[in-house]
């Protein structure tokens, strides 16, 4: 199967604990503990990741002040053409990737479409409304949040190298799970 699906999520330097992480035992009779109320930070980064079944292909943060557009994306997906070539050479020799991903406005321009051709790369339809039906978002990015809530970074750089590890942790099969899902 040559699919390769992508997308794009904040990473927050901090976001708090799920209630499930935080929860604890107590006795019947104790007191509530009390818990301070806590917001995500307001230092973040955007990362973009692709994925197939055998795991990460190609991930990267987007500079600081910088927006997704055309012109970067198809930056995006030239690096991501050099990944699966270094990484996975059976796709690589079959020369035709196919691409899931959403709709986002920097996915859909005329450049990115001419892009794709000319590359070989043919995208799958992604229905409208449908964030339920993309990979990243019900299964990659909340494994990877999953992991990361309740800890601190104090800068961008901190953020990024943990990033680059988090992924490594996921199992093959999770992955073979995901696109059988």
């Amino acid at each position: 199967m040559n699919v390769i699906t992508g997308d794009e999520s904040i990473v927050y330097a901090y976001d708090p604990e799920t209630k499930l992480q935080s929860s604890q035992w107590k006795s019947p009779g104790s007191p509530r503990p009390k818990k301070a109320s806590m917001q995500k930070s307001k230092l973040k980064m955007m990362l973009i990741c692709f994925f197939d079944q055998e795991g990460i292909i190609h991930r990267e943060f987007v500079p600081p002040g910088m927006t997704v557009n055309p012109d970067f994306y198809c930056d995006v997906l030239r690096r991501l053409r050099e990944n699966v070539r270094r990484k996975r050479p059976q796709k690589w020799r079959n020369q035709n990737l196919i691409i899931y991903q959403d709709n986002a406005p920097a996915h859909r321009p005329f450049k990115v479409s001419q892009f794709l051709a000319k590359n070989n790369m043919t995208v799958i339809p992604h229905p409208p409304y449908s964030p339920d039906l993309a990979p990243c978002d019900f299964f990659l990015f909340p494994k990877l949040k999953l992991r990361m809530k309740g800890q601190t970074f104090d800068t961008t750089e901190e953020i990024q190298e943990e990033w680059q590890q988090v992924p490594d942790t996921i199992p093959k099969r999770d992955f073979q799970g995901c696109f059988q899902a």
